[in-house]
């Protein structure tokens, strides 16, 4: 159910009609053809451009031809109470007060289905976070995550299938640094020997707790010999790093279903398979690379390299799938990955990645094209960073886990709703500033305590007056009755599934959190009306007048209600 949609649909099977008639003409492609809410100085119930956009291949102005189709609408539509031309041509039109209560009925029936799209569905898979698993999950993850996570729920809100998977970079040197780090907290600890000063280990107290824990569980006995040791103390260390990895998403109130580790699939040789399925298609070759950008020719050291082509598919240049020493490079794991990905059928895969990756894009885009014979779509999003203030003023927190600022500090600094909400104020491909100040405050600045305190407000509404809130109410058409007010917020909640519609289809939903924003700020309004005015108290001596706004708020809850729950956010009754 989508009220602009479904009367986009219903006019323009009338201008169809109209044509079969021999009245107005319609060309082929018919494009910017809309029905949507009007501008809120205007009163009209939805407004459409027809008569705008159809003038010219009928060789009449456009206030002429509206003419023409206010004719027609109004006689074949019952439930359009008046049509009214604006000066540009627009159709500004108005609905009879039963069709409300018919929106309002539906809305209250499909319950939490209210805005969910009855598109195919489809098998997705989204990876997001995949930090390293070194260490702690610090701020800049934290985006990253939530937005991986909403779109997640966003994508199962509209009846798909959701894979969310992790991909765990555990090979390669920073990996063993990180085993290192802890093997020498370990030597620290039992033989009292100085942590070295090195830049390449990692010296967060965090390397402590690991080590502590790996003498605990006693499942190394010597820790003498480092290299005799090396495999088993990798696989102990990062089974407590991603302990601690797995912690901090469940503190954001996220859970992945999937975990892939790079070591698996390099162990049972995904890499060596996945090139050679490109080399069978002619997509991989020994050539020479020009020097990088930025880099002197003179120090640059040409030598035949493994390439894949990936300008064939519109990268920049060809990409490298070897190092000097004949290993893999990261690239050539992630081709492996993601044909991992492709083999497991999903028909979307969508890449949540860090701003230090916005170059990244084109290349793996590239490699899934390639493998999948572009029959695969792969989506990426760019994360970009968030940035901490206080008070205007850049904020910076303990930092007991090394040089950064965990996750858990945030989370314990203003809590899993405000950082979810928060990292979703702003379009992901746009930095963040992240006030400490605004997200603790109890006032219209504060958008998820707005929000939060509107879903309370109407909880209890119904508790004042002993009705459940999800209590079937019925009000007789000749008895229900909407003001200018409670339409306008009708209209709002009207627009919810074009919300959702352009949050899914363009993969962004920081327009959820905006929309519900937009819609309490009237909501607020309305209920400080009340304050001065008796006649616009949502509990009212007369009967109809309540049960037509209890009806109202039903529907505003399961809104937001929905909304919330996309982004992960919780609706209390009581604040």
């Amino acid at each position: 159910m989508n009220l602009l949609s479904d009367y986009h649909k219903k006019i323009f099977s009338s201008l169809k009609f109209l044509e079969k008639k021999n009245i107005i003409k319609i060309p082929k492609s018919i494009k910017n053809f809309t029905v949507e809410l009007p501008p809120k100085n205007q009163d009209a119930d939805i407004s459409c451009n027809a008569a705008l956009i159809l003038a010219k291949v009928n060789n009449t102005s456009p206030k002429e031809l509206a003419i023409i189709l206010k004719q027609h609408l109004i006689s074949n539509f019952k439930e359009f109470k008046n049509i009214t031309i604006a000066e540009q041509g627009f159709l500004n039109i108005y609905f009879h007060i039963f069709h409300w209560k018919e929106q309002l009925s539906k809305i209250v029936s499909l319950n939490e289905k209210y805005g969910s799209s009855k598109s195919i569905k489809k098998k997705y898979n989204i990876e997001f976070v995949s930090a390293n698993p070194t260490g702690p999950l610090h701020v800049g993850h934290c985006r990253g995550a939530v937005l991986g996570d909403v779109l997640s729920n966003l994508i199962i809100f509209n009846g798909n299938k959701v894979v969310k998977e992790y991909y765990v970079n555990d090979y390669g040197n920073q990996i063993n640094n990180f085993v290192l780090s802890v093997y020498h907290r370990i030597l620290e600890i039992k033989n009292k020997k100085t942590f070295p000063l090195n830049k390449d280990l990692y010296p967060g107290d965090y390397i402590i707790d690991i080590a502590k824990k790996i003498i605990k569980s006693k499942s190394i006995k010597d820790f003498s010999n480092f290299e005799k040791i090396k495999k088993k103390l990798s696989v102990e260390s990062l089974k407590h790093s991603m302990d601690i990895i797995i912690k901090n998403l469940n503190l954001l109130g996220i859970t992945h279903n999937s975990f892939v580790y790079e070591s698996k699939l390099i162990n049972k040789n995904f890499i060596s398979n996945a090139v050679e399925k490109l080399k069978k298609n002619n997509y991989i070759y020994k050539g020479k690379l020009q020097a990088p950008k930025g880099e002197k020719k003179e120090d640059w050291k040409a030598r035949d390299q493994l390439l894949f082509k990936s300008t064939i598919f519109g990268d920049d240049v060809d990409r490298p799938l070897q190092k000097e020493d004949g290993s893999w490079t990261y690239f050539a794991g992630d081709i492996a990955y993601h044909s991992n990905k492709i083999s497991r059928k999903f028909d979307v895969l969508i890449n949540v990645l860090g701003a230090d990756h916005s170059g990244y894009t084109k290349r793996i885009d590239s490699a899934v094209k390639a493998i999948s014979n572009s029959k695969v779509n792969l989506v990426c999003k760019i994360s970009q960073l968030v940035k901490l203030f206080k008070k205007g003023e850049p904020f910076k927190m303990s930092k007991r886990q090394g040089d950064y600022i965990t996750v858990e500090d945030l989370i314990n600094e203003v809590g899993k709703d405000s950082t979810r909400f928060m990292m979703l104020s702003r379009s992901n491909d746009v930095e963040l500033d992240f006030d400490f100040q605004k997200v603790t405050e109890k006032s219209k600045d504060n958008p998820v305590f707005y929000v939060q305190y509107a879903y309370a407000r109407i909880n209890s509404i119904f508790r004042n007056i002993n009705l459940k809130i999800d209590k079937n109410i019925k009000v007789a058409d000749k008895e229900f009755k909407l003001n200018v007010h409670e339409i306008q917020i009708l209209k709002k909640i009207s627009e919810w599934p074009k919300c959702i519609e352009l949050s899914y289809s363009k993969l962004e939903p920081h327009r959820i959190s905006f929309y519900l924003y937009e819609l309490v700020t009237l909501f607020h309004s309305y209920w400080n009306l009340g304050k001065d005015d008796r006649d616009y108290k949502f509990a009212h001596e007369d009967k109809n007048i309540m049960y037509s706004r209890l009806l109202l708020l039903q529907a505003l809850s399961i809104v937001i209600k929905n909304g919330m729950k996309i982004l992960g956010v919780s609706t209390p009754n009581k604040m």
